[in-house]
């Protein structure tokens, strides 16, 4: 008799070191007991789960990162193009994730592929590649709201890249050019007018003050005397010139009066 006790108790020893579970810090257990689910989640630590009356399945409420794959997306200007994106999450309510949604990573990707394409379908590619922490930021609040009934937190979303067309790209590449010309011909018009504007109040102030243009003269003979130039350039007045083209101009001969 003692034989099948032992035995029996060695059963039972054997059932309960076998319904020993243990969770990580990070983990929680959803016990289904009978089918159905008890109302608070186990763990962390030593958890008994009663085979086969209870069933456990675990749930990992560390942040998951998750790709996006590529997606032809047609912008509100008509420009197709490849955008991907990575989706941080975690799981809040392990009861809801395992109850309300058969595998909420699948669910969650699906949702993140339509979400990327209707709303970067809206907008035009400038503005997907100037605002995109708005977008980001959009993305991420309607596929929260879809998650929410599952107890998972969408924590981020990023664009990850956009990949545009070759002809796009050197559509603004000369675009980038032309505008990088049009600010250097605007500024070298500035500096234009700026000297310009300069040069008018200097002939004033020369007009005003006619013995200045000869010290100018003088300072512009120094100027060159400093380079040991053997040539010397001696700048003289438009009106001396004229004076003396008068003087040694032969004189025209009167024409006598017509007599009748």
């Amino acid at each position: 008799m003692q034989i099948p006790v032992l035995i029996v108790i060695a059963v039972i020893v054997l059932y309960l070191l076998n319904s020993i579970k243990i969770l990580r810090e990070y983990e929680r257990g959803v016990i289904f007991r009978l089918g159905r689910a008890l109302p608070v989640p186990k763990g962390p630590g030593i958890i008994l789960v009663f085979r086969p009356l209870d069933q456990m399945v675990r749930v990992s409420l560390r942040q998951e990162v998750m790709e996006v794959p590529p997606q032809d997306v047609i912008t509100k200007d008509n420009v197709t193009i490849k955008v991907n994106a990575v989706i941080t999450m975690r799981v809040l309510d392990p009861a809801r994730a395992v109850i309300e949604v058969s595998n909420y990573i699948y669910q969650t990707s699906q949702f993140a592929q339509t979400t990327l394409r209707s709303v970067l379908g809206e907008v035009e590619l400038d503005g997907l590649l100037s605002h995109r922490d708005a977008l980001n930021q959009r993305i991420q609040t309607i596929i929260d709201q879809r998650t929410e009934p599952w107890g998972v937190k969408v924590v981020s979303v990023e664009v990850k890249q956009v990949d545009l067309p070759e002809t796009m790209l050197r559509a603004m590449a000369r675009q980038a050019e032309a505008e990088r010309e049009k600010r250097s011909k605007i500024i070298n018009s500035e500096g234009e007018y700026l000297a310009a504007q300069k040069l008018v109040e200097a002939a004033d102030l020369l007009a005003r003050q006619p013995i200045t243009l000869q010290l100018r003269y003088l300072q512009t003979l120094t100027d060159i005397g400093v380079e040991k130039n053997t040539t010397v350039v001696f700048p003289l007045p438009v009106e001396l010139i004229s004076l003396l083209g008068q003087a040694v101009r032969p004189k025209e001969p009167s024409t006598p009066p017509d007599s009748k």
